[in-house]
C-alpha cells in the first residue's frame, strides 16, 4: 500500500534537538525509532538518517541533511494544532514561538475565536487554533 508521511529535513544536525524539543512541549508526541550516520557516514556520524516520529499523534519523519541546501522550511508547510484550552494554547504559543517569529500573533480572524501562526526555532511552521 503506498503511504504518504510527513517528511523533515533540517540542516545542521538539529533533526535530534527539535524532535526532543517536540517531544517535551507538544502533547502526544514521542520518538519512534532513530537510525543515525555511522564513522564511515556519509553524513556527520550521529546525525539522524532517518528518524521515525509522532507529533500531536501525526506520524512524521525526520532526516539530517548532510548536503547543504539553500533552502529550508517555508511557512507554506506547517503542523496545525487544535489546542484542548486556553492555557495549552497559551502554553504552546510561548514554548513554539520562543527563539522563532511570530507570523500571526494571537487573534480572532474570524474563523476561530483564537489562532496564531508561527515558527520554531528550527524553522518548523505551526498553526496554533482554540476551536
Amino acid at each position: 500500500m503506498t503511504t504518504a508521511t510527513p517528511f523533515l529535513m533540517f540542516q545542521g544536525g538539529k533533526a535530534q534537538p527539535a524532535l526532543d524539543f517536540y517531544v517535551a512541549h507538544v502533547p502526544d508526541s514521542r520518538i519512534d525509532s532513530v537510525q543515525r550516520f555511522g564513522a564511515d557516514g556519509p553524513g556527520p556520524e550521529g546525525t539522524i538518517i532517518r528518524a521515525h516520529a509522532t507529533i500531536a499523534g501525526q506520524s512524521v519523519m525526520a532526516h539530517d541533511s548532510f548536503i547543504a541546501h539553500d533552502f529550508d522550511f517555508t511557512p507554506s508547510w506547517s503542523f496545525y494544532l487544535d489546542c484542548a484550552d486556553a492555557a495549552e494554547f497559551d502554553r504552546l504559543f510561548e514554548t513554539l514561538s520562543q527563539d522563532g517569529q511570530v507570523l500571526m500573533p494571537p487573534g480572532n480572524y474570524g474563523w476561530s475565536t483564537c489562532f496564531a501562526w508561527i515558527s520554531d526555532r528550527f524553522g518548523v511552521s505551526w498553526q496554533l487554533n482554540l476551536a
